[in-house]
């Protein structure tokens, strides 16, 4: 038996998820502008689907891939982001805060190392 849960090509913005178990799900080609995830999303593959403005808060997106997607203006707020791999999307006006950065990359690159690099040149 399949455990994927396929979302293919639908007109999802707007949506609200809250409580729901979509580990595994698989979004490929969908629109969740302004979608607002409160759920579990383990394992989950974004592929090219737009998720802008959408709202991610208090989530398990641990090992999620996003993979040709827009998050711009997107909101992650308490979210477990451990594992996940983000590649050929669109990030503009994307914040992070207050996050343990501990062995993110950007272009294989450790942020924690950008980081120090940045306060030094600063100081």
């Amino acid at each position: 038996m399949n455990s994927e849960i396929p979302f293919d090509g639908p007109d999802l913005s707007g949506t609200r998820y809250e409580r729901a178990n979509m580990a595994a799900a698989q979004f490929e080609g969908v629109n969740l502008q302004d979608a607002s995830f409160y759920a579990v999303l383990s394992n989950a593959a974004f592929r090219d689907t737009n998720l802008g403005a959408a709202s991610f808060d208090n989530v398990n997106l641990g090992e999620a891939t996003f993979r040709n997607v827009n998050l711009s203006g997107t909101t992650i707020i308490d979210a477990n982001l451990s594992g996940v791999t983000i590649s050929q999307a669109t990030l503009t006006d994307l914040e992070i805060n207050d996050a343990d950065l501990t062995g993110m990359k950007i272009n294989g690159v450790l942020v924690t190392v950008l980081l120090d690099a940045y306060e030094k040149k600063s100081t």
